[in-house]
């Protein structure tokens, strides 16, 4: 089996009270490559975090005795991981507390192992080298910036667009591969983690959308589509 280069070296910490669900997900994301640790509790967990360093934090909220959103808490105003928090819970309340509370990514249980994987690489694509976490990133591109940590795009003009979780992690890997096109088929996989054409038009969607937001901030065409290939944000981008 060739190991996605994309988990060299990569860690990631699984906290999950459910052994079965958890030992599934180790198994498929050791199975792609990356160094998987487990834990059943805030405590296990905090533990595994004190002895090495970890890439991504998967935490349910629903752990037994301290909750993972207290665990998130205490940790997403450091230098640690990228936060994916798992909930059996779809109520949008929930989503909105984990995000406010520095989560950067939020799904309802259960989750397929192929978009766990998807939803995975897309915390590390928003990652800089020279040690530098995602939440210190800010990307700035045609007078627009992009607050990785805030998960919020601001305009030229100064004014905050609102965006859906669909929608950043779409711009946030445009802006990072900027002037190279993104294929359908890589945007669908980092949303949905299955390429099917449901997942198809929901990728066409968010691009349309995200297209009005930006370009009625802008005189300029920033996100460019190209039949058949994919679609590009046609812009210098910098980073702060």
């Amino acid at each position: 089996m060739t190991v996605p280069a994309l988990a060299d070296n990569t860690t990631v910490l699984l906290v999950e009270d459910d052994d079965v669900l958890r030992q599934e997900m180790a198994g498929y994301l050791t199975a792609q490559g990356y160094a998987v640790r487990e834990a059943d509790t805030a405590a296990a967990a905090r533990a595994v975090l004190d002895s090495r360093p970890v890439d991504v934090l998967v935490l349910d909220v629903n752990l037994p005795g301290e909750s993972g959103l207290s665990l998130c808490r205490q940790i997403s105003g450091t230098d640690g991981p990228a936060i994916l928090l798992l909930s059996a819970l779809g109520d949008p309340v929930d989503r909105i507390v984990g995000l406010e509370l520095g989560a950067d990514d939020y799904v309802v249980k259960p989750i397929p192992p192929r978009e766990l994987l998807a939803r995975v690489k897309a915390l590390l694509r928003r990652r800089t080298g020279g040690g530098k976490s995602a939440r210190s990133t800010v990307h700035v591109f045609a007078g627009f910036r992009l607050d990785v940590a805030a998960r919020q795009l601001t305009a030229p003009n100064g004014v905050l667009l609102l965006l859906t979780p669909g929608e950043f992690t779409i711009l946030s890997v445009l802006v990072e591969n900027a002037r190279s096109v993104v294929s359908r088929d890589e945007l669908m996989s980092i949303i949905a983690g299955e390429a099917v054409e449901t997942f198809g038009r929901r990728v066409d969607l968010h691009i349309s959308r995200l297209r009005r937001k930006i370009e009625a901030q802008s005189d300029q065409e920033l996100i460019r589509t190209y039949r058949g290939l994919g679609y590009m944000l046609d812009a210098k981008v910098s980073v702060e």
